[in-house]
Parts: structure tokens; C-alpha cells; sequence
């Protein structure tokens, strides 16, 4: 089986659709050896500032010369990106390999009887093998959807487990109330184990508050009023933070954008809590490198320039409003030229208002997956609030009309799902 035989496979499983629960990929790594149980985890859960979070906490260990697994998802240009040590994705040729030999206990499930592993739990195990074979000194390991029953959940201890800000998404698997949702991702959570948690809306507060208590857990709520931004810019942020005994000032965050501070500052937490429990052992110098030197591809990411052409990952109302408190604060232009394409399933009534109006020009586009909304019926609810719209069905054709529009002192920006933004990325990086 060569890479491309391997992603056929992969994604051939779809088929089989998302289903919530762990007894089907607690079988498949029992077939495995159970690579799992050797490795040491850092569980990271939320709505929003997963991949952003997780990067951070990569990139600081990464400095402090430790060799960290990282999986998350989706990608954005190439599968591989799901599976990484440091900076580096999982080979072609041992992604093919692990696929070979993950495909031979699928199918000896099927046969004693098991449902057919889902495509995320066939991406999870052969992760978790990657990572047993390499011996990494850690594992960030980014929940798929949910947490209680997505399938990392498998995992039967973690250093550290990590709740990033929580919002009202997959509303319809996870429950339609902040309360519900919460419960789902604060199924991450180990007896007598280690929590740190963005300081929630107090819906969600309370039931990861109720949860850390009923497992016993120590549960340590990120400092965030002892956050101070000083500075905002296309370059990234300029902050101090401090959390116990530390003082940390004129830290420099590489991502873009108000909130990236904020998720840094989770991370940040994550770190120096892990220091202090003798987890880590990392220096402020060290610290400091890597939060400049993270790197979060589809995140308010300057992908051209003259004019300024950024995309972003922002797919749900929590993330439409970070995106907007950009355009207001980190960017400077003359007219903002939007291209924006979103799924059919997501909160699109609530998200558009807060992001065209700022708009002088919107261009509408269909993402390439099945649950995508059309531009044409997205372009009808644009123009209750902007009548300067355009569809354009095709993206690259999208692209194309953007940057005929703008001026070099223009701001192009695609948003509203990170399956358009990857399309949009391979081809920017082409031209």
C-alpha cells in the first residue's frame, strides 16, 4: 500500500459515518497492543482555541527539547498535518505502513463481529501507534467532537487535561443547552487527576466545577484577570501574565488576534502548572520562543500580501465574533473585500450579521464537502445585511474576483469554515 492507496482507505471509511462512543476503538487498540497505554498525554477539549491551544503547548515543549506528538484536525491541505512530532508531519511512507496493518485488525472486528471502526477512530488508532513507534515524550492530544465519548477519550490517564473556552456547537449531538455541551467536554476529565479550564461562561463553569469534584480531579481555572494586552498587530500580541509566583512581561504570541492572547495564556497555564507539579521542566526563555515561534496554519493567517490576504478557520458565532474584533483592532485597510462560505448544519443566521456588516464588498462560495451551504442560498441571507454581494459557486473563480475587486491597501478575507479556508490556502500557495 502506497500514501495515496492509504488515504483512500481512510477516507473510503466515511462511510460509516460519526459514531459517539468507545468500545469500538478500545477493541481496535486492544488488537493493536493497546499503544495507548504507554504514552503520556495532554487531553485538550472545547468549542473554540483547541488547534491554537495545543500548538502553543507544542511549541513551548518543543523549545524545552522534548519530542511532542500532536493530533488535531481537520487538515488543511494534506491529511498528513493531523499527525505530528514537533514540527513535522507523519511520513508518508509510515502513515502507509501503520495503514497496512491498522486495515488487517479492522477487519478482524468485522469479522468476530464488531461494527466497522468510523473513519476518526481509524485516524485515532493509527495516531496513537505513530506516536508508541516514535516514543515521544508527550502526546497533545485534541478531542474530535465533544469529549465524554469521542474516541482520544480512550485514553485512560492524562498529566493534564485541558477545557478551552466553551460555546454552542454540534448542538445537535452534543445538546442544545451550554450546560449539556459542557458535560460532553468535561468527559475528558480523569479521577484524581490534573484540570485546567478557560474561566467559562458560569452555565458551563458550573458543570466542569461539578465534574472535576465528582472525579476528584484538582482543577486550576486560568488566571485570566491577571492578563494584560498591550499591544495588538498583524505581527501577533505583546502581553504580561501571571499566574502563582510567576511574573511573566512583554511576552510576544505569534497567532493573530485578541484571542490568540487568551489562548495563549491557557497554555501558558497548562505549562507552568505542569512545572510545578515536576511534569516539565522548561525555562522562561523557553517560554518565551515558543510562544513567538507557534505557528497555527488557517488561523487569522496572512497567506499574501499587497493586497493584505488572510484566512481564517472562524466556523461558529464564538469564533465569527474573535474574527471580527480583528478586522476592528489587529488589521489596517482601506476597504474589506470578504469571501465567506459556510456548512449547511452551522448557526449561519447568527454568524453572517456579525461579520458582513463591516464588509464593503462580500463574495459568496460553496465549500467542498457535502454539508456545505450553497453560495447562491448563502448570498439571500448576506444581503438582509449587505447588499454589496456576489456569488460565485466555485472558489478558485471566488479567489479570482477578490483580488480583481481589491486594491493594494485592501483587506481580502475568506472565513466561515476551515474546509473552504484549506481549499482557499492550496490555491493562494500555488500562484
Amino acid at each position: 500500500m502506497n500514501y495515496n492507496e492509504a488515504i483512500e482507505y481512510i477516507h473510503g471509511t466515511k462511510k460509516f459515518g460519526s459514531k459517539l462512543g468507545l468500545d469500538n476503538i478500545r477493541h481496535l487498540l486492544k488488537l493493536m497492543g493497546d499503544p495507548h497505554e504507554e504514552l503520556k498525554f495532554i487531553h485538550v477539549a472545547g468549542t473554540n482555541g483547541k488547534g491554537s491551544t495545543s500548538s502553543y503547548i507544542t511549541s513551548i515543549l518543543k523549545e524545552a527539547n522534548y519530542r511532542v506528538g500532536l493530533f488535531t484536525s481537520p487538515y488543511l491541505e494534506k491529511f498528513t498535518e493531523r499527525i505530528r512530532i514537533n514540527d513535522d508531519n507523519i511520513p508518508d511512507g509510515d502513515l502507509a505502513r501503520i495503514v497496512v496493518s491498522v486495515k488487517e485488525k479492522v477487519e478482524e472486528m468485522v469479522e468476530d463481529g464488531f461494527n466497522h471502526p468510523t473513519e476518526f477512530e481509524i485516524v485515532t488508532a493509527i495516531a496513537l501507534q505513530y506516536f508508541k513507534e516514535t516514543n515521544v515524550d508527550f502526546v497533545v492530544l485534541e478531542v474530535g467532537l465533544g469529549g465524554r465519548y469521542d474516541s482520544t477519550n480512550v485514553i485512560n490517564s492524562t498529566l493534564v487535561s485541558v477545557i478551552t473556552p466553551i460555546g454552542m456547537d454540534h448542538t445537535d449531538i452534543l445538546g442544545d443547552t451550554l450546560s449539556k455541551i459542557a458535560y460532553e467536554k468535561a468527559g475528558i476529565i480523569k479521577n484524581d487527576s490534573f484540570v485546567i479550564s478557560y474561566p467559562q461562561k458560569e452555565e458551563a463553569l458550573e458543570v466542569v466545577k461539578s465534574v472535576a469534584n465528582e472525579k476528584n480531579a484538582d482543577l486550576t481555572i486560568v488566571p485570566m484577570e491577571n492578563l494584560k494586552i498591550k499591544s495588538l498587530s498583524q505581527d501577533g500580541s505583546k502581553f504580561d501574565f501571571k499566574y502563582n509566583n510567576y511574573d511573566l512581561r512583554d511576552l510576544n504570541a505569534g497567532l493573530l488576534g485578541e484571542h490568540q492572547a487568551y489562548n495563549a495564556s491557557t497554555a501558558l497555564t497548562t505549562i507552568l502548572a505542569m512545572r510545578d507539579k515536576g511534569f516539565v521542566n522548561v525555562t522562561e526563555e523557553e517560554i518565551r520562543k515558543g510562544l513567538e515561534n507557534t505557528k497555527w496554519m488557517g488561523r487569522l493567517e496572512v497567506v499574501r500580501r499587497k493586497p493584505t490576504f488572510v484566512i481564517d478557520g472562524a466556523h461558529n458565532v464564538e469564533g465569527i465574533e474573535s474574527l471580527r474584533k480583528a478586522l476592528d483592532n489587529v488589521f489596517k485597510y482601506n476597504r474589506l473585500i470578504l469571501g465567506v462560505g459556510m456548512l449547511a448544519d452551522k448557526d449561519v443566521e447568527n454568524m453572517i450579521p456579525k461579520l458582513v456588516e463591516v464588509a464593503d464588498e462580500v463574495i459568496t462560495t460553496t465549500p467542498n464537502i457535502f454539508r456545505a451551504m450553497e453560495g447562491r442560498d448563502l448570498a439571500k441571507i448576506v444581503k438582509k445585511y449587505n447588499e454589496n454581494c456576489i456569488a460565485e459557486e466555485n472558489i478558485e473563480k471566488a479567489i479570482e474576483k477578490a483580488m480583481e475587486i481589491a486594491n493594494e491597501d485592501d483587506l481580502i478575507v475568506f472565513a466561515g469554515s476551515l474546509y473552504l479556508i484549506g481549499d482557499v490556502r492550496k490555491i493562494i500557495m500555488a500562484k
